[in-house]
C-alpha cells in the first residue's frame, strides 16, 4: 500500500513483472518508433555530412617544447 506524499514502490504495480495487452504493444510501439528515427538520423547523418571541405595537415610535430613547472 502506498502512503500518501510516499514515492511508489515497484511492489504497488500490478503489472511489473508481466506486462500484456495494450501496454505491452505501447511498450513495443515505443522501442521501435525509437530504434526507426535513430536509423534515419543515422542515415540521414552519412548521406549530407560533406566531407570535401577537410582541411588536410601534412605537418607532423618533430620536436615539442618542454612543458613549465607551475611549482
Amino acid at each position: 500500500m502506498s502512503k500518501i506524499g510516499s514515492e511508489p514502490e515497484l511492489r504497488d504495480f500490478d503489472d511489473y513483472d508481466t506486462l500484456s495487452g495494450e501496454k505491452k504493444r505501447v511498450v513495443w510501439g515505443v522501442v521501435i518508433v525509437g530504434i526507426l528515427i535513430g536509423c534515419v538520423f543515422f542515415a540521414a547523418s552519412k548521406i549530407y555530412t560533406d566531407k570535401g571541405d577537410a582541411i588536410i595537415i601534412h605537418d607532423d610535430i618533430t620536436n615539442v617544447p618542454l612543458s613549465k613547472s607551475i611549482l
